[in-house]
């Protein structure tokens, strides 16, 4: 170091300048956008009926193919892969909705009327 610091320009915590408090949502705002307990777990389950309907689906085509040994296999995999991924997919957009439509509901409820 060149010379001393000067220890004066540091300035405490408490003397900067932050965003301010955060103040709590309006009372007419839903507290949370998520759909019901319910519609999370009939999305959860639909993506293992996805998988399981695409795991079907593969291992059919495999064997109609003439497909033999790992290649039965692996096309199967990729089938419940592809077929979980649609469907989880599809849950993630429909649960969304669900939560936005709630939003809207609940808003026009509180006489706030639509944006």
């Amino acid at each position: 170091m060149d010379g001393p610091v000067d220890w004066g320009a540091v300035s405490a915590p408490s003397d900067r300048q932050g965003p301010g408090p955060v103040e709590p949502p309006a009372s007419g705002d839903p507290d949370s956008a998520l759909p019901s307990v319910l519609a999370r777990v009939l999305a959860f389950v639909s993506i293992f009926v996805g998988a399981a309907a695409g795991g079907l689906i593969g291992y059919a085509f495999a064997e109609l193919g003439n497909f033999g040994g790992a290649a039965v296999g692996l096309i199967t995999f990729l089938a419940v892969i592809i077929g979980a991924g649609g469907v989880a997919v599809v849950a993630v957009l429909t649960l969304r909705a669900f939560g936005e439509w709630d939003t809207i509901r609940a808003r026009e409820q509180s006489g706030a009327g639509p944006r």
